[in-house]
């Protein structure tokens, strides 16, 4: 077992303390999923009638468990979710279909409910068969213990190489109730999320239809999650789930049958925060990251453009090794717009570091001091802006650099 790396230090230096909310019970557990003596099972049971929605990784080499909660989503119900960390249940070809069915009916058994509203996610070790009988007794004994609190406990619980436990908390006016929205997510490496993030798992007593649920996650995610990237690779588990309990109903909460209900907008503005907050938290949590990088290109002609141009520069080794070597290398960020494929003119290209620019219209910038640079470049949160001046297309990534650390960590992973 490699030894857990130290804390990030972009690690946030505040975590807030999450809320009970109604209708959702808590617990954890070691298994032995993968190593000894470490949490390693979270148990979330819901009330009956919980609305869910989710959203998954596009790999076409996805996991068992991802195949699983795209067929239980169908039906928008949930009672239950089981979480293990260790083992990722994934390229484990029939074997991995007969361990979370089993999981499932389990689990079932142990929260009471039908297996078609067990959602399952597993993160950890890819090819490696997951002995599902592990689970035999945990879970009923979990089911038994599961409480309102221990939030933390639960995000703690799904974690593998993260080094620190990634929550975030709102909490709003529904019409004239307040409703909370907790969520918990894990991810530093093998991230480059698409339509998914890495596993993350929102919760809410909003009274808010399956449908609606589903359109509103959808839509928050593009921005958030699919805005982040450690190292380019798309994870085969990345699963988004949120549940709502409808709890709220009870003091007064609106039922909502439609994303487009007027009186949702203070529930998706608190929803979109705490998204973008966890994919912050993701991005800050990079293996082996010291420093947090938001790319900012504008000018570009569409959005779309913006954000492939945004991710090439994010994405490229050459450009993420210069700022772990806080070296203010345009040269490289120059190539990664060029190689992006889309709508690039190198004589209105400029290029900012940190607010200073330090390339102007295709050619370095007349006022360029490489001292000031320097100094800027040994922030933890580095800027690089990039304007294209073709049109009004603007979009933002965040990322962070890479270090030794990250091959470190994933030359012995498996070990």
């Amino acid at each position: 077992m490699a030894k857990p790396s130290p804390i990030s230090p972009l690690a946030p230096t505040n975590v807030p303390e999450l809320p009970a909310i109604a209708g959702v019970r808590l617990a954890t557990a070691a298994a032995g999923i993968r190593y000894k003596g470490r949490t390693d099972v979270l148990l979330a049971v819901m009330d009956k009638g919980t609305t869910a929605a989710g959203v998954f990784t596009k790999s076409k080499c996805p996991s068992a468990p991802v195949e699983w909660c795209r067929a239980v989503l169908k039906g928008g119900k949930a009672q239950a979710l089981v979480v293990n960390s260790g083992n990722a249940n994934a390229f484990t070809g029939k074997t991995g279909k007969t361990s979370t069915k089993l999981t499932g009916d389990i689990a079932s058994k142990a929260v009471g409910c039908k297996p078609n509203e067990i959602f399952l996610a597993s993160t950890g070790v890819i090819g490696e068969p997951l002995d599902a009988t592990k689970f035999n007794g945990v879970l009923a004994t979990l089911a038994e213990s599961a409480g309102p609190d221990g939030w933390m406990d639960a995000a703690k619980a799904i974690m593998t190489t993260d080094t620190f436990p990634k929550v975030a908390t709102a909490t709003v006016k529904l019409g004239k109730a307040k409703v909370t929205i907790n969520g918990m997510a894990k991810g530093a490496g093998m991230i480059a999320p698409d339509m998914a993030t890495m596993l993350s798992f929102i919760f809410t007593d909003a009274p808010i239809s399956a449908p609606a649920l589903q359109a509103l996650l959808k839509a928050g995610v593009e921005d958030s999650f699919n805005a982040v990237t450690i190292d380019g690779d798309t994870s085969t588990s990345d699963t988004l789930l949120m549940f709502a309990t409808g709890a709220a109903a009870a003091q007064g909460a609106p039922k909502i049958t439609k994303a487009s209900d007027i009186r949702l907008k203070p529930f998706v503005k608190a929803l979109n925060v705490i998204l973008n907050d966890l994919a912050e938290q993701v991005a800050r949590d990079g293996e082996g990251a010291r420093k947090l990088v938001e790319v900012v290109v504008e000018g570009a002609t569409t959005k779309a453009s913006a954000r492939k141009i945004a991710m090439s520069i994010a994405n490229s080794p050459l450009v993420k090794t210069a700022i772990a070597g806080e070296d203010a290398n345009w040269g490289r960020v120059v190539m990664a717009v060029g190689k992006a494929g889309e709508p690039a003119n190198r004589d209105k290209l400029s290029i900012s570091f940190n607010g200073i620019r330090v390339a102007k219209l295709g050619a370095r910038d007349p006022s360029y001091d490489e001292t000031e640079v320097s100094n800027a470049m040994k922030n933890p949160k580095v800027q690089i802006k990039v304007t294209l001046g073709l049109g009004k297309g603007r979009d933002r990534v965040l990322t962070c650099d890479l270090t030794k650390e990250y091959v470190a960590i994933n030359g012995d992973y498996r070990s």
